[in-house]
């Protein structure tokens, strides 16, 4: 099997070694289990390599980005394959993937429909096979000549090697203050963090894979996985380059959905808060109707005026509201996780990777 391998990938076989490795870390994981992640004596070779990335009408980018991608792999892995996870794509993707599917080491997974970017990721990871996975966006902003740092970092012992965006000056002012309070609450108070400026461009052990996995929500925040599945992680500084075709499937109110799905899923001071905020008015009308009372004692009852009534009404009104919206979202995500669908589909599987065609 490890000559089949290299003659796919055209790369030298993998020692008997590194083959009992693949299969006693390709066993699944259940709930618990401690993930075996190789030693830094055990990174003597250059890793077996899959490339996931998922794409939404990006076929002018795929066309540009995949010949950069195979000449890249070949230099820093012993073995490759890129999965091309479909997510729904309208545009002129199809063709794309019917050309590059019949290509050594190309693995393409077309779901039935567009279930978005973190399940596309989901879908790449079980399907991958090599030691190490990288995943990348489709857009050209994520530059394949980051893989052999990532390489050599995961080679000196680190599991995780992450880029992280060196500066924002590209992005919209609002989406800068955005992401800066976005991290600033997502970290409030947890017992891990995650990193600001790191998105999805990154390499991981196979442990971290099989680790990611075992995760049983569908509410999959990726950012905040790899940060709660711990191990070694390095940053790497790097400028995005800009968009080679295409625009940004992600605006404003998406953000701020994703921004949502992020806080819920992680963290539950917006709980505690409106407990807090609920407690605090409490015992401002403990001590106001306190007041009121001494007053009425000591100087008779005056009527109060009317706006004074309304306006306190519609504040806690206005409370209530938020706190019952609070409890929705979270409710909700209970509603989501409880119905337990699939977390994607895969309409065609096409290719064959590092061992063979997978279906997730």
């Amino acid at each position: 099997m490890p000559e089949v391998l290299a003659a796919v990938a055209g790369a030298p076989a993998l020692t008997g070694q590194q083959a009992l490795r693949r299969e006693r870390r390709a066993a699944p994981l259940s709930i618990g289990v401690t993930a075996d992640s190789p030693t830094r004596a055990e990174r003597l070779a250059l890793p077996t390599l899959s490339c996931v990335i998922p794409c939404h009408n990006e076929a002018a980018n795929l066309a540009l980005l995949l010949p950069q991608l195979t000449a890249q792999l070949g230099e820093c892995s012993a073995a490759w394959e890129i999965i091309l996870v479909d997510d729904g794509s309208t545009d002129a993707s199809a063709a794309v993937f019917e050309d590059w599917a019949g290509r050594p080491g190309i693995v393409v997974i077309r779901l039935s429909r567009n279930f978005g970017k973190e399940a596309a990721l989901s879908a790449g990871l079980q399907a991958s096979g090599g030691d190490v996975v990288v995943m990348m966006d489709a857009d050209l902003q994520h530059p394949p000549g980051l893989l052999p740092t990532f390489v050599r970092y995961w080679l000196a012992g680190a599991d995780v090697a992450y880029a992280v965006r060196a500066n924002r000056e590209d992005e919209s002012a609002f989406k800068q203050w955005g992401t800066r309070w976005f991290y600033r609450l997502l970290n409030l108070g947890d017992r891990f963090e995650v990193p600001v400026d790191a998105g999805d461009f990154r390499l991981i052990d196979r442990a971290v894979v099989q680790s990611l996995l075992a995760l049983p929500e569908r509410n999959r925040f990726m950012k905040g996985l790899y940060a709660w599945v711990g191990f070694d992680a390095v940053a790497v500084p790097y400028v995005p380059a800009a968009r080679a075709h295409g625009t940004s499937s992600y605006k404003p109110l998406r953000l701020i959905g994703l921004a949502i799905d992020g806080l819920t899923a992680f963290t539950t001071w917006p709980l505690r808060a409106v407990s807090a905020i609920g407690g605090a008015l409490a015992l401002c009308a403990f001590v106001y109707g306190a007041y009121l009372s001494v007053c009425y004692l000591a100087y008779g009852h005056d009527v109060s005026g009317w706006t004074t009534i309304v306006v306190s009404l519609m504040l806690f009104s206005g409370i209530q509201l938020v706190s019952v919206g609070i409890l929705g979202e979270y409710i909700g995500r209970i509603f989501e996780e409880v119905k337990a669908r699939p977390l994607y589909i895969v309409k065609k599987l096409m290719g064959r990777g590092l061992d063979k065609a997978r279906a997730p």
